[in-house]
């Protein structure tokens, strides 16, 4: 059932949404090459109890395994979702997606921002400008009168016209006094189909975007999902109301955005100085996207909760076939179910 929320609901959902901005802006501050993402949740959980709320990822439920561990996720390169955070540190080159949620006042914030460390191929941060993007296009989608599947085909559209992978396994989803309410909103589809868009709806929007194939595998901890041929992914999330018969925004990307224009002055200033000492012309040379495993699947599309259960298959409308091995150690296969998509 879609539970649609009066005006004092959304300016609770706003407060618990900002929350979560804030606590993204200040991992913002802290990420750099050389800091784990085992420090970035402490830090995260601290905030958050700090301004009388809870993280509500912490010891969320997986049918599957164990409940998660932590208080935010953290998705580095080519994990696409649900990363756990370790003492890893991250590296020069890296891109991390870090996934937070509150309860704050009985509602709930729910917001995803992917980060870059250090200096990063312009290739990957192409992939992150483009999936920015598709989020705000398919927010743009959520009128009233338009239908779920018209967010879906903008950011399916988007992305797909630049070349890249729609993940089709997870979704975004209704939010309120849960985190993960209905109804299920897909990142791709066709326009004029799915549930009608109304005035007090409330959605999260979460485009996860790959760089090549758009095929996973899920990590043995029954909570990571990377991409079968370890290009990176990136994830952007806001949680909208529907308002007055468009989408307010009630997470906010702006925080972080200043920060990280401070960041990459300081590093354009820093290479600039040192070009300019050994008397050579400024120039990028492209850094090395580590590929390493990250160590839920809340919103998990409903039909996709098999995926789970026989690794080794995966299902189509014909029946079973065969998934091509996947042969990295730290990962296990998941099975696809196919739809007519455009």
């Amino acid at each position: 059932m879609i539970f649609l929320k009066t005006q004092d609901e959304i300016e609770l959902l706003r407060q618990a949404n900002l929350l979560v901005s804030a606590t993204l802006a200040e991992i913002a501050k802290t990420i750099q090459p050389g800091v784990t993402t085992r420090q970035l949740d402490t830090l995260a959980e601290t905030f958050i109890r700090d301004h009388g709320a809870e993280p509500t990822f912490k010891g969320f439920p997986n049918p599957y395994g164990s409940p998660f561990p932590a208080s935010i996720c953290t998705s580095v390169n080519h994990v696409v979702v649900h990363g756990i955070p370790d003492d890893e540190p991250l590296r020069d080159g890296d891109i991390v997606s870090v996934d937070c949620g509150t309860h704050l006042n009985g509602f709930c914030g729910d917001s995803c921002y992917t980060f870059c460390v250090g200096e990063v191929k312009p290739e990957v941060r192409e992939l992150l400008r483009t999936t920015k993007e598709s989020l705000y296009k398919g927010i743009e989608a959520a009128i009233t009168g338009h239908r779920l599947g018209d967010i879906g085909h903008a950011v399916q559209t988007h992305c797909e016209n630049a070349g890249y992978g729609v993940v089709r396994e997870f979704v975004g989803h209704g939010i309120g006094r849960d985190m993960h309410e209905e109804p299920q909103v897909p990142n791709y589809g066709r326009q004029g189909t799915g549930k009608t868009i109304k005035n007090g709806l409330c959605i999260a929007i979460e485009p996860m975007i790959t760089l090549g194939t758009h095929e996973l595998a899920m990590l043995p901890d029954r909570w990571g999902v990377v991409t079968r041929d370890h290009q990176p992914a990136a994830h952007f999330e806001h949680t909208i109301a529907i308002h007055h018969g468009k989408a307010d925004i009630l997470s906010s990307f702006k925080e972080i955005e200043e920060i990280e224009r401070q960041k990459n002055g300081k590093r354009s200033s820093n290479r600039t100085g040192r070009n300019h000492r050994r008397g050579i012309k400024q120039c990028h040379v492209p850094r090395r996207t580590g590929k390493r495993p990250s160590h839920h699947s809340p919103h998990l599309r409903q039909d996709a909760h098999a995926l789970h259960q026989n690794p080794a298959r995966r299902q189509s409308q014909g029946g079973n076939e065969p998934v091509r091995p996947f042969k990295r150690k730290n990962s296990v296969q998941i099975q696809i179910t196919k739809h007519n998509e455009n």
